[in-house]
């Protein structure tokens, strides 16, 4: 779909799936946007827990750095302690990474908006929208409670995809989608082979990004998070990118690390773990990396599933990545295979215990949250147009992943083109996802596996909301506002 948008608005929720994993009437989805925290210069490892390479500045908390709050009549910062802690940003106190090189607050924003450090005010909304930073700390606002219900914002720039999501909270761990944009840009197109991002991927992705600034722009946004991950964080010039970017649109993207992509991925998909699991293996399948986090529930669930993360990794290795090395337009049995090995040697370095012995089918289960998970489950539902509410928490036995497999892998590039759920600008990405997932489920054996179409995004919006209070305030009967659901092929995040 290079080149053709998918636009989403109207009033659709996100929300837990129903029992038969059917998407419910309340379901929807979201994804990322912020400014950039620290400074990182620690080399990426299989096994995951570092940062980009090269001495890009990353940002290094877990889960919320960069991220900044909007209060009236306070003046307090983005940092919080513990796991979850935001530097505040500050672009005048000369704090390592927190400054215009490290992609901490900007200027202007586009279309006549404000656009300090990734927020965004309405053109014409009062002075106390702009946020002025001091001594590390930010002015800011809140809407009165008389009011309409806040906007959230969540841009994620991937290897593949540019997605922005802008939502209002509704029921407790639940949210509206407002409005949203997606189009495949392949930002790492090439990047595996120079270790540069290119000029004609930079340019897609710079007028996808005006788009996102213009709607921003045209709304009251209390709080979002803009952020950029494998692509950008690999790149030799991805922080040369970042500035062109704040430059051309006024955004101020985040080069997130890989621990913090893990720790949003579970974030993203909390509500479709089931009650009853005891241990879940959940994957994120990009374009540039693969995210996989290993959860231990145990009888005391938090309410933040992140916290229940044991192990993580990132895999250097995506569905853009490995269909430019292996081939992915005239895949074979025997180069299928070859991109196995080649995922499967990567997970033998990661340092993690097996999963316990489970006493039931239901005490372990796999979440994959990909474009290759999804288009898995499209094909087959038969779908004559991906449907989003169909995919969204469907249950998939060991046997029908098996299956899907092998039936794209019997498929040339033709007819996996012509398929609705795949498209041909995936016809030659989707079976280095599915080798990806087969070198997973061979690690992680598991009787069932559950389709995530939500991820990064979801886990911004849903932790920024959670960080505000906003579903424990007595809000949930004035912000609770059903309306009509409707499809959409946004979502695939590869």
């Amino acid at each position: 779909m290079q080149g053709t948008d998918v636009v989403r608005s109207g009033r659709d929720r996100v929300g837990a799936p129903s029992s038969d994993g059917r998407a419910s009437a309340g379901q929807r989805q979201g994804r990322n946007p912020g400014v950039q925290g620290g400074a990182g210069t620690a080399a990426h490892s299989d096994s995951g827990s570092q940062a980009g390479a090269s001495g890009r500045p990353v940002s290094q908390q877990s889960g919320h750095s960069g991220h900044q709050r909007f209060e009236q009549g306070t003046n307090q910062g983005g940092a919080r302690g513990g796991p979850h802690t935001g530097a505040p940003i500050n672009k005048t106190s000369g704090h390592a990474g927190h400054g215009r090189g490290a992609h901490g607050a900007g200027q202007g924003g586009h279309h006549g908006s404000a656009a300090e450090g990734g927020y965004f005010a309405r053109p014409g909304s009062n002075a106390g929208n702009r946020a002025a930073a001091s001594n590390g700390r930010m002015d800011t606002f809140e809407s009165d409670d008389s009011g309409p219900p806040p906007l959230y914002a969540a841009l994620d720039l991937g290897t593949n995809n540019c997605r922005l999501l802008i939502a209002q909270p509704t029921r407790p761990g639940q949210f509206r989608v407002v409005d949203g944009f997606s189009r495949i840009v392949r930002l790492g197109e090439g990047l595996a082979a120079s270790g540069r991002l290119s000029e004609d991927a930079m340019n897609r992705s710079v007028e996808a990004l005006k788009i996102c600034a213009a709607k921003l722009g045209h709304r009251n946004i209390r709080r979002a998070r803009l952020i950029a991950t494998e692509a950008a964080r690999a790149a030799e010039n991805g922080v040369i990118f970042m500035e062109r970017v704040s430059a051309e649109t006024g955004l101020e993207l985040e080069i997130i690390d890989r621990e913090t992509e893990a720790r949003l991925a579970v974030s993203g998909c909390a509500s479709l773990v089931g009650r009853e699991a005891r241990s879940v293996v959940l994957f994120d399948i990009g374009g540039g990396s693969s995210e996989i986090a290993v959860l231990h529930i145990g009888d005391n669930r938090s309410s933040r599933l992140a916290n229940h993360i044991t192990h993580w990794t990132s895999l250097p290795v995506g569905v853009v990545t490995l269909s430019e090395r292996h081939g992915g337009r005239d895949v074979t049995p025997e180069s299928f295979e070859g991109m196995i090995r080649e995922v499967s040697g990567m997970l033998d370095r990661f340092d993690c215990p097996e999963i316990e012995a489970v006493r039931a089918a239901d005490d372990f289960h796999l979440i994959g949250t990909s474009g290759t998970v999804t288009t898995l489950a499209g094909v087959h539902l038969d779908l004559p147009r991906y449907d989003r509410r169909r995919v969204d928490g469907l249950w998939l036995s060991d046997d029908e992943v098996s299956a899907m497999q092998a039936r794209l892998l019997s498929w040339d590039f033709a007819a996996r083109a012509a398929n609705p759920c795949i498209g041909p600008d995936r016809a030659d990405l989707v079976l280095a996802g599915c080798a990806i997932l087969e070198a997973i489920r061979r690690r992680w054996p598991s009787t069932r596996m559950r389709v995530a179409d939500r991820g990064l995004r979801e886990g911004l919006l849903t932790d920024m909301m959670a960080d505000d209070g906003v579903w424990r305030r007595g809000r949930g009967r004035r912000l609770s506002r059903p309306g009509p659901q409707t499809g959409s092929e946004e979502g695939r995040s590869s």
